[in-house]
């Protein structure tokens, strides 16, 4: 039975040495299946993982393409779960021991089945007004707390940056990205027409002059932003540099999105939207903070776009069920979400010193505060084979492609989710991944 991955290491290869050219149209997957004697279903998975490693992208109804390195790269397959892999560095969802003993504790009393029964239920995007007023104790970061009257929820965080994106912009609107963003945004992009457009970064992040540039050359609608603990730079923007990208939005009269779901890991530190609350919708949500499988979305949204946030999230269906809405205020009244704050920041230093440990001769880059690495690999790796060669050993690592906007390739850059698995296993996975680094992917070849 032939092993997808190898088929796809073979296009891997027909595409890197240019036999293989960008723009160039695949054949169907049944032709595909036919010329490689495979079947039908594993030509599909070697679809799927051209995809995932950032060298091809599909349209539908036209096919899929070799992706052109100098162009935006499709985004959702790269965070897809590969099937059979037995450590995920791709997915990042942090979980400390003590997580379920915490959250079981505080759902004791709202089991009882008279208050169990007036939770079940969907809620509206404004929830409750305990809701909000948890919800803003819970937001509260380096003394800035949102007007509770300004919140709004939605059933994840995901759910809550695409309606704030509907909010904010139109189709066909240009919206401003780091030039390496979150990979969902691109999706959401693409599924709203909306055009992302790269903003430069320096070593302090999104350069607001970037963001003045861009909008002369023709208007930008709003501007996407990480300031906090960047996804996947990890870089955290200074208070110097917050203020003058506060001045630009409200200069050139843009709206920011801020996404602040990694922000809880350095809660010292206060908002874009602390500095422009008139023209920044911020955007957070439980999963990461809490647990992976509550989904729960917030918005802090300025009085002028807050009915059309609200529209948005009635529209896509992304209203709240009460049941996490009052899970949230129960854990947020008695310290869990606290507790699990602060165990998480510890386990991200953990977690970094783990890291340093294996990776500390290459080119890395991440924050102590993170749950995150990029690695800058060695020559000649490039990003896609060595994303290959890392799922051979079981190991599913994220390609800088999934990343990149515009004509930012990070050919030879990979993204680590270090929060997934066991300190353990992580140990042992970079503990791999450090050694593959050292070799020399012809060397794999003739194992």
């Amino acid at each position: 039975m032939t092993d997808y991955r190898s088929v796809a290491d073979a296009v891997g290869e027909e595409i890197g040495a240019g036999r293989l050219k960008a723009g160039e149209r695949l054949p169907t997957q049944r032709e595909f299946a036919r010329q490689y004697g495979i079947a039908n279903s594993t030509a599909t998975r070697v679809y799927q993982e051209l995809a995932r490693r950032g060298l091809t992208e599909g349209h539908v109804g036209r096919g899929t393409f070799v992706r052109d390195a100098s162009g935006p790269a499709a985004a959702a397959p790269a965070l897809s779960e590969p099937a059979d892999s037995r450590v995920d560095l791709e997915l990042n969802h942090p979980v400390v021991p003590e997580q379920a003993e915490l959250l079981a504790a505080g759902l004791e009393k709202l089991l009882r089945p008279g208050l169990l029964e007036p939770v079940l239920r969907p809620v509206g995007a404004a929830g409750t007004p305990a809701a909000r007023e948890a919800a803003a104790d819970l937001l509260v970061r380096g003394g800035w707390r949102p007007d509770p009257a300004r919140i709004l929820f939605a059933g994840s965080g995901r759910q809550a940056i695409s309606a704030a994106v509907a909010a904010v912009t139109r189709p066909g609107a240009r919206l401003g990205v780091e030039e390496l963003t979150y990979p969902v945004l691109k999706s959401i992009a693409t599924r709203l027409g909306v055009t992302l457009v790269p903003l430069a970064m320096d070593e302090a992040g999104l350069i607001p002059e970037a963001v003045e540039e861009a909008h002369r050359a023709g208007p930008l609608h709003a501007v996407y932003v990480q300031p906090v603990l960047h996804n996947p730079l990890s870089l955290t923007m200074p208070a110097e540099r917050l203020d003058r990208l506060a001045d630009v939005l409200l200069t050139c009269g843009i709206h920011a999105i801020e996404d602040a779901v990694w922000a809880f890991l350095r809660d010292d530190l206060p908002p874009l939207a602390s500095r422009a609350p008139e023209r920044t919708v911020l955007v957070d949500s439980l999963s990461k903070r809490v647990a992976p499988g509550l989904s729960l979305g917030f918005a802090v949204a300025p009085t002028a776009v807050s009915s059309g946030l609200a529209a948005a999230l009635r529209s896509g269906g992304w209203t709240p069920m009460g049941f996490p809405l009052a899970a949230m205020g129960r854990w947020q009244a008695d310290g869990t979400v606290e507790a699990l704050v602060r165990a998480k920041q510890r386990q991200a230093g953990r977690r970094q010193e783990i890291a340093q440990h294996h990776l500390g001769g290459f080119v890395t880059r991440s924050a102590p505060e993170s749950y995150y690495r990029w690695w800058e690999l060695p020559r000649p790796w490039r990003a896609d084979t060595f994303v290959g060669a890392a799922a051979r050993h079981g190991i599913a690592v994220t390609p800088a492609a999934a990343f990149s906007v515009g004509r930012h390739s990070g050919s030879h850059a990979v993204r680590l989710g270090l929060a997934s698995p066991t300190e353990e296993t992580l140990s042992r996975a970079l503990a791999t991944l450090a050694d593959l680094a050292r070799s020399a992917p012809d060397d794999l070849a003739q194992d």
